[in-house]
Parts: structure tokens; sequence; C-alpha cells
């Protein structure tokens, strides 16, 4: 897609919206960097450092990682030299100070966001999608009981590894996440909503026909 190198786009939902897998689509069609703090928190969780307990004991009680490590991951991130001509965040900012911020980091390196893309899910859609996410624990592949099981029940296709449903995808868990999301998300929506950025997307069409919605949205984003 050419003379859309220089977007950099923010992508906005409750968990289970489907961000990472549209995010995975538009990487590879915009060729631009698909930066998420989810799997940095969940990288860091898995290893055996202070850090790392630190981030487990959120991600695990569904709650969210302060800001003051959020934004220290994510600043090192945007400054990498595959990010200087476009980038796409999914997961930050979750908070309107966060946002904030964002914008203040950009500022200073002269790439301001250029869209905003809220995808829009209902909540007993959202408990559906991930109390039903299941994750190889050898390889990391994802799949869900419903809309992408595996070939043979709880084993991977990928590797053959045992499938697990993660601590923070259990239904307590779930219910908690989404709770302590929605108000912050609803204050980012109504912040870039303000600065003119803002695009809702129905996440809960055919993924095809989100990926579409996400695609038209996207011709306007460069600068």
């Amino acid at each position: 897609m050419k003379g859309l190198c220089s977007m950099r786009v923010i992508f906005l939902g409750l968990p289970g919206a489907g961000k990472g897998t549209q995010a995975a689509a538009i990487t590879e069609d915009f060729k631009i960097p698909h930066i998420a703090t989810g799997d940095m928190f969940r990288a860091a969780s898995a290893a055996n450092t202070a850090l790392g307990e630190q981030v487990r004991k959120y991600l695990e009680s569904g709650l969210l990682v302060p800001d003051d490590v959020t934004i220290s991951v994510v600043k090192a991130r945007l400054q990498q030299a595959d990010a200087a001509s476009g980038f796409l965040l999914d997961g930050f900012p979750r908070t309107k100070p966060q946002a904030q911020t964002l914008d203040e980091i950009l500022s200073e390196l002269g790439r301001p966001v250029t869209q905003v893309l809220y995808l829009e899910v209902r909540r007993d859609e959202l408990l559906r999608r991930l109390t039903g996410r299941r994750v190889c624990s050898g390889c990391g592949a994802s799949y869900h009981v419903v809309f992408n099981p595996p070939r043979l029940e709880g084993v991977c296709d990928r590797c053959g590894g045992p499938l697990t449903q993660r601590k923070d995808d259990q239904p307590e868990a779930v219910a908690v996440r989404l709770k302590e999301n929605f108000e912050r998300t609803q204050d980012l929506v109504k912040f870039y909503e303000g600065k003119g950025l803002l695009i809702r997307i129905d996440g809960e069409q055919p993924i095809g026909h989100v990926y579409d919605a996400i695609r038209q949205a996207l011709r306007g984003a460069s600068v």
C-alpha cells in the first residue's frame, strides 16, 4: 500500500474486541510495526525478574499495569528505528493520562497520531470470546473453542503442544478486566473524538468485513 508508510495509528477497544487479529493483517498489508503492549507484558511476566513478578500479578488479577511501567516500555519501543516512519499501537494508551503523555512523546519526536480506530463490541460477546480462548504452552499459538478450534481438542495444530486457558481468560478475571477497562476506554473515546481522530468500527461483523472497514478508514491516515 504505497503512500501510507507514515501512518501512526492507535487501536482502541475492550479486551476481546479483535484488535490483535486485525493488527496482524494491517501490519502485513501496510508494512508498519505492530506495537502491542500486551505481548510485551506477557513476555515480562514470564521472565524471572522483579519486574516480571510485578507485571504477572497485575495480569493474573485482570488489573491494569501501572502507568509508569507501561509508559517506559512504550517510549523505548517508539524510539526504535522501525517505528520512525509509522506504527500501529495496540493496547496503549489505556487511560486518558497515558494518552496525554503519548501526545507529549510523539510531539517531541515530530510524529503525531494520524488516526484512532475504535472497535466496538457488546459486553456479552466479549465474555464469550475471552472465556473461550486457549493458548499453546509450547509455541504460543492462540485458538478459540468456538471460533477457531484446533483439529484435535486440547492439542496445538502447529507444534502438538497442550492448550491451556490463561488465568486472565477465566470468567472471574475476564469480568474484572472488562469492568476495569470500560470507563477508561470511554474516556479515551471522548478524548480522541475531541481531537477529530476517532473512527468507530463495528467489531461484531465477520472478520473480513471488519478489515474492509479498517482499510477504508486508513486510506485517510497518512500525513
